[in-house]
């Protein structure tokens, strides 16, 4: 097998010279040092030069030292054996337990271009309960489908992504995915802590690539989830729930790539490849006809700022958008859902029934009045309204509320049972309330 040298090092970028029969782009290599230091092929330049990324940010890598090529690119486990556990980007335990039994597993590159538009699926729409009032009637989550959940920094996006994985597992609905992009340590912990002790973890399979990371793992550790999720789709047939907390990070993560790969920034400032960065993960998160991949995605927004270019690009792969409010969260509303700026393509009569529909219409009718309202109240008052007014006023703020909600995994924190409640209570309390005499 053909060695190389190294030429230059550059914080996480490493140059490396072959002479002949240079590596594959997403190869591995193997620098011959004492800590064997891992190198991934980012793409080759003229001489036979491979620009190469550190992926554990190993400073003891020098100039002229050997380089061997790997034959191969980066692999994760896959299979039966995984479940239940918690690996990193490149499919190391992270759970304190020892790794699974290679002869009791498979390995899946996790480099896979997506799949040709013609194997993807469009079922007939099947409607998934997620045991959340606001979720189940603004955005419903349909199999095969994408879920994005934006919000700023403080508003809950990863307790209500929590929130989903518990119910999720608890009801047995399917076999669900988690990748934590970039987000905080304290936070899949408190995720992996709060499975395990409601005994939640056996239909769960958890990627971490945490904020303390390089740029090289975060990007990696969403390829590494989607590739297991893929298997199992695939040869295991099951329908999977693949939950990516932060699809924002992702980007972020691929930005400070570009940067310190010297790529000159598109015209919001991220990196050229934004868009090809976004489609390739997300085209991965298919249906076919062995199995569905439902994605739920929660995206960080800079500063509050919706118009954000990378928020925009995600929010365009999704099909259906849960905003979440700093001033609805003020209210102490939970979850902190801006009903008038959530939209879902998926609350169609076709996908959700002429009942829900309808309800979701006179819903959010009456609750764009309440805002209106709200400016004209401030002034002369609410007893200067019209009746008809007042009642649809006094409707309005009773649904608002009737949205709140206690959940599971903060039981222990707010010291409130957390509910569960299916999708005919939750259209028959809307029903109730706008039949309500005022």
């Amino acid at each position: 097998m053909s060695a190389g040298a190294v030429r230059s090092v550059r914080d996480l970028v490493v140059l490396v010279q072959f002479d002949e029969d240079g590596p594959e782009v997403g190869e591995l290599l193997v620098v011959k040092n004492q800590n064997q230091s891992i190198l991934l092929v980012d793409h080759l330049n003229t001489g036979n030069i491979a620009v190469c990324l550190s992926v554990f940010s190993d400073r003891s890598i020098q100039k002229n030292m050997i380089v061997e090529k790997s034959g191969q690119g980066i692999e994760v486990p896959v299979g039966n054996a995984t479940i239940g556990r918690v690996f990193d980007a490149l499919g190391r335990p992270l759970d304190g337990i020892a790794p699974p039994d290679p002869n009791s597993v498979k390995f899946k590159n996790v480099m896979q271009p997506p799949p040709h538009p013609a194997s993807f699926k469009v079922a007939r729409p099947e409607i998934l309960e997620t045991g959340i009032k606001v979720i189940d009637f603004f955005t419903p989550f349909v199999k095969g489908r994408k879920i994005g959940i934006i919000g700023g920094a403080g508003v809950g996006k990863t307790v209500l992504t929590m929130e989903l994985i518990h119910n999720v597992a608890k009801s047995g609905q399917g076999l669900s995915f988690f990748a934590g992009i970039g987000e905080r340590i304290r936070e899949g912990h408190e995720l992996y802590e709060t499975l395990k002790s409601r005994d939640l973890l056996k239909n769960t399979c958890m990627f971490f690539g945490q904020m303390d990371q390089n740029p090289v793992q975060r990007v990696l550790v969403g390829m590494s989830a989607v590739a297991s999720a893929e298997y199992f789709r695939d040869e295991g047939k099951k329908d999977i729930l693949f939950f990516a907390d932060n699809m924002y990070r992702y980007v972020q993560a691929h930005n400070e790539l570009s940067t310190i790969l010297e790529q000159i920034p598109n015209e919001g400032g991220y990196e050229p490849t934004l868009f090809s960065d976004v489609k390739l993960l997300q085209d991965r998160l298919s249906s076919n006809e062995n199995g569905s991949i439902t994605a739920v995605q929660t995206i960080y927004v800079p500063a509050d700022d919706l118009s954000d270019p990378a928020v925009q690009m995600i929010s365009h792969e999704l099909d259906a958008v849960m905003v979440l409010s700093r001033k609805v969260a003020e209210q102490g509303i939970r979850p902190a859902v801006d009903l008038l700026r959530t939209t879902s393509s998926l609350l169609a009569p076709d996908v959700v029934g002429e009942r829900h529909y309808y309800l979701s219409v006179r819903v959010q009718q009456l609750v764009q009045k309440h805002e209106s309202l709200k400016s004209i109240i401030a002034i002369i008052g609410e007893n200067e309204l019209s009746p008809q007014d007042r009642s649809d006023f006094a409707k309005a703020r009773e649904l608002i509320q009737f949205f709140n909600q206690d959940m599971y995994v903060t039981e222990e924190i707010m010291n409130k049972k957390g509910t569960f409640v299916s999708r005919e209570d939750m259209l028959k309390g809307v029903e109730d309330i706008l039949n309500k005499e005022q």
